[in-house]
């Protein structure tokens, strides 16, 4: 199953860049549940969070395309401080041994 983001993981960003993947987070959660995101096309989750994105862009002042990529680049950067935490928790274990 692939790892949702929580608000737990982008502790470092700014406070309108967290609001941000909050909803965005939120809203995916309840629209697509359990649903991995592997087993839906990216056009039908596109689809799927546009009201949200929508909400955001009109509150924003924003062109819904700048809300995507604005939400794709924050949720790159969270997934790539996790993954370089991770890599760092494990680094002193021998795999080896398994």
């Amino acid at each position: 199953m692939y790892e949702t983001l929580n608000s737990k993981d982008f502790d470092f960003l700014n406070d309108s860049d967290k609001e941000l993947l909050n909803r965005i987070s939120a809203y995916s959660e309840e629209v697509f549940g359990e649903i991995e995101p592997g087993q839906v096309r990216i056009s039908e989750q596109l689809e799927k969070l546009r009201p949200v994105m929508q909400e955001i862009a009109d509150e924003r002042k924003m062109t819904l395309e700048d809300v995507f990529i604005k939400y794709m680049d924050l949720a790159s950067l969270v997934l790539a401080k996790k993954d370089e935490k991770f890599k760092e928790d494990i680094k002193d274990f021998d795999v080896t041994e398994f």
